[in-house]
Order: C-alpha cells, then structure tokens, then sequence
C-alpha cells in the first residue's frame, strides 16, 4: 500500500465546490484517507494502489493551483486509514489567527542536508519543535526546545516563553511535515523573531534524505501507524483507544494499560479528577 501526504497553501475561493470532484474521484480509485480543503489551501493524507495514487497526483496536477505540491510516500502492508473523508475547514491547520497568512509571508526553508550540517557542526542555533507534547514524547531531534503544547493553537503564547536574547539567533522550526512550520514561523517573525527557518518536508523529510542523524526515538505520525522509525517503517508504539496517547512498548506493559478501558495517562488523569 502507498501513502502519500502533501499541502499547499494557496487561496481557495471555490472550496465548497472541490469537496464533490475529490470525493468522487478518491472513491472511484479506491482510495482511503483524508483530504482537508480551507479557503487558504489543501492538506492531503492518502493510501492506495500505485496505480491509483498515480491517478490521484495526475488530477492533482491538472489544477494548476496544486501542481507541483511536494509529496512524501511511504509504504505499508495495510491499509492504514479506515474510510475516505474530504472535509471543509476554516483553516487547514488550526491556530485561530486570521491574519497569518503562509501563502503571503512565512520562513524561509532550510534543507535538511544544511540542517544535518549545521547540527554537525554544532552551530549555535535555537532547534524548535512545534508539535505537540503527545508527540514529542515519541522521539525528537537532539537539544530541541519542546515548548509543551497540547494543541498547535497555544503556540502564539507558548513562544513568550522563549528567552528574549533568542530572537536575535538562527532559529530552525519543525514539526511533522511541515504544515504547523509555515504558520509557526509567521507567527514567529510577527513576535520579533529576526532569522527564522522551518525544515523542509519537516521530520519525514529529514528521515528521507538524512536518516536517523541527530534524531532521538521515532516520529509520531497521524494515522494507524501512530509512528514510524527514521526509515519510514513502522513502529510497536501503540495508542490508546480511550485517550488517544502514544504509547511505548514499556508503557503497554504497564499494569494500568488495559486495552479499550485506560492507559497509564488516562488512568492518571481519572485518578487526579477524584
């Protein structure tokens, strides 16, 4: 099975009038997954045949707003997403913030061969991670600053935190993909931030072209896989059907998990709420 994942941020006046086509088309190739359509974009996470993801990129490709969206492939020996959705959102990546607009201003990129050099290096850069806790937790890079969000729309004021004589150095975003970093170096740069980069193709990206350098753990990834190694294969992390935390082979063999019922963060949290 071959996955695919992309977005772009582009101004999408007809959003309400995608949604058909793509249902229609994903369906007919048999196609599971999802695919989220904003006014200010598209965010795709697809699985299929070869053959009917080819079919998908080509009528991706004969929008010219979507042509040339950078796709991330990978590949499983199941299918990974349980139906196919196409939904219509107000943003593609939530934060909240109408005026941020990636597709008018947003970081520069940095590409993970320069990113892996200067880590190397062992350059005096600020490495932030964007994400969210529940996924840092599973792996990150080396020395990054986790800002301990539990949904990218506290990002704005978790940055307060950040020193100030920081904003005057290189700052290196990332998160999964990508997507989060085009909004959080917006952002970034709105709050006084003077050199700021997002890695390109994000974490999945890195993994693709520079392994597992400088990376500790596995990526968090938003599908039945729940995570992958740094080449892209699948890992035993688990989730948990209550909560919906990660879990590590360790934690599933906690007296507290019990499949279905609790997880030892969920069991924490019901035990604290007595």
């Amino acid at each position: 099975m071959l996955n695919i994942a992309g977005y772009r941020f582009v101004d999408l006046h007809d959003r309400d009038e995608l949604r058909e086509p793509f249902m229609k088309k994903c369906t007919s190739l048999g196609l599971k997954g999802t695919i989220l359509l904003s006014p200010n974009g598209i965010n795709f996470f697809l699985a299929g045949s070869e053959g009917s993801i080819d079919a998908f990129i080509q009528y991706l490709e004969s929008d010219k707003r979507f042509s040339g969206i950078p796709v991330k492939f990978s590949h499983t020996d199941y299918q990974p997403f349980r139906r196919m959705l196409v939904k219509r959102k107000n943003e593609i990546i939530s934060l909240g913030i109408p005026e941020i607009k990636p597709s008018e201003s947003t970081g520069p990129y940095i590409k993970p061969t320069e990113f892996k050099q200067l880590m190397d290096n062992r350059q005096e850069i600020l490495v932030l991670d964007t994400r969210n806790s529940y996924e840092t937790r599973v792996g990150s890079f080396e020395g990054s600053i986790e800002l301990g969000i539990s949904t990218f729309r506290e990002f704005p004021e978790a940055i307060e935190s950040i020193p100030e004589e920081f904003k005057s150095k290189t700052v290196v975003m990332y998160c999964t993909g990508g997507i989060r970093c085009e909004k959080a170096s917006a952002v970034m740069m709105n709050a006084g931030f003077t050199d700021v980069k997002q890695l390109e193709g994000g974490i999945l990206g890195y993994f693709e072209e520079c392994g597992g350098s400088h990376w500790d753990g596995d990526c968090f990834v938003f599908d039945q896989r729940v995570a992958v190694d740094t080449n892209l294969l699948e890992t035993e992390i688990e989730m948990c059907f209550k909560c919906r935390e990660p879990l590590s082979p360790d934690e599933q063999k906690s007296e507290y998990y019990v499949i279905g019922e609790h997880c030892p963060y969920c069991f924490q949290i019901r035990n604290d709420a007595l």
